[in-house]
Order: C-alpha cells, then sequence, then structure tokens
C-alpha cells in the first residue's frame, strides 16, 4: 500500500523515512521477536512515561495498526490467546496466608514499594494470580505496581494502577480537554485500579477491581 507523506497514529506522526527504518530493522533482524522491535523502537524514538518506562505496549499496539494498514510486516506472535495460558510463567513465590490478629497500630509504620522489574514482581503476580478473581496475565500500557509492608516487611496487599482510556468523548469535554492538553495530560490520570489486601476474617488475600 502506498503511503503518505505522514501518517497519524496514536496522536503520534510517523513519517515515510520512520516506515523505511522499520521495515530495515525487522529484514536485518530476522530472528527478533515483536517485543524486542518494539523495545528498540522505544529507544530509538525516546518514547517512555514520564516516570521513565518504556512505552513497549504503545509501541507494539502502533506496529499492529501499521500492519493492518499495509505499510509491514511483523514476525508472527510469540504469545498464545489461550485462557489456560494466563498464569503459565508466573514463578510462584512462597508466602504465608496466615491471617493477622492484632491491632492496626502494631502493623505501623505500613509502607508501599514499587514493583520493578526485578524486584518484588514475582510475588506482585503471584498474589494476583492466586487470590483476585482476574488472575494475572500481564500488564497493557503504561501502568504502575505498589505492594504494601508491614513494620516488619510482611506484605499486605498490592495495588495495580493501569493506564487511562486513550479518548473517552464525555470525559475529556468534562474536563475541558482539547487534543494537546490530553495528550499532555493523560498520563497522569488512570481508569483502572486492581487491588488485593490480606484480611483477617479468612486469613487470605482478597481483592477488587
Amino acid at each position: 500500500m502506498t503511503m503518505q507523506e505522514e501518517i497519524v497514529i496514536q496522536e503520534r506522526q510517523i513519517s515515510i523515512n520512520e516506515v523505511k527504518f522499520i521495515r530495515e530493522l525487522i529484514e536485518k533482524n530476522p530472528s527478533w521477536k515483536r517485543t524486542k522491535i518494539s523495545k528498540e523502537l522505544c529507544k530509538k524514538w525516546d518514547w517512555y512515561t514520564p516516570y521513565g518506562q518504556m512505552k513497549d505496549m504503545a509501541c507494539r499496539t502502533l506496529l499492529l495498526k501499521l500492519e493492518r494498514l499495509g505499510h509491514i510486516n511483523l514476525p508472527p506472535s510469540q504469545n498464545p490467546k489461550i485462557n489456560s495460558y494466563r498464569n503459565k510463567e508466573i514463578q510462584y513465590v512462597l508466602h504465608t496466608s496466615d491471617p493477622i490478629q492484632t491491632e492496626l497500630k502494631a502493623l505501623l509504620p505500613i509502607h508501599l514499594e514499587v514493583v520493578l522489574e526485578k524486584q518484588y514482581l514475582d510475588l506482585f503476580k503471584t498474589f494476583l494470580s492466586l487470590y483476585h478473581y482476574l488472575g494475572y496475565s500481564g500488564t497493557v500500557g503504561e501502568n504502575l505496581k505498589y505492594l504494601a509492608f508491614d513494620t516488619r516487611a510482611n506484605p499486605l496487599g498490592c495495588f495495580l494502577f493501569g493506564s487511562a482510556a486513550w479518548k473517552v468523548e464525555p470525559r475529556d469535554s468534562f474536563i475541558g480537554w482539547d487534543a494537546k492538553t490530553r495528550k499532555r495530560n493523560l498520563p497522569f490520570i488512570t481508569n483502572n485500579m486492581r487491588f488485593l489486601l490480606k484480611v483477617q476474617t479468612v486469613g487470605c488475600y482478597r481483592g477488587s477491581g
């Protein structure tokens, strides 16, 4: 398919030269999977959130849209879309689900830790996978993950804040956002939250969201 000088996808202007660069990146690296390609593009474009997270999923979505428009050919997807695989690759962490029977003040100060790729992530996945009714099948888009600990560093729960929808006309009109303002401020709001807290009544973790 022929292409204009520029096309706009996800409010990002993509030039002919950028599309050519993506094609060459794919052709020169036939062993690369889609994740590797999107991460390399994020580095090339300096595409990060205000919190320093790589916009990997947003980039992958952009690549899929370019493919559907006939501008590029991506390698086959490596992620099976079958519900039975949703928790397949989680490395479960040993933990206790014994009830906490004490006054709240005995747990203070309670503190939150940001979940990073190399710290707390397996524990975070374990809790959502085992105890949250939605399970855990990964995160999409920009997100922030937290674990809550008591004063003795015992985990009490976890929180997942997901990115807001890109365009919601009633929301944008109510706030008074035009397209430029929405693009600037969207990273600072969330439409999606999932939480999991340890409760005394049954001695396990319960979640919502």
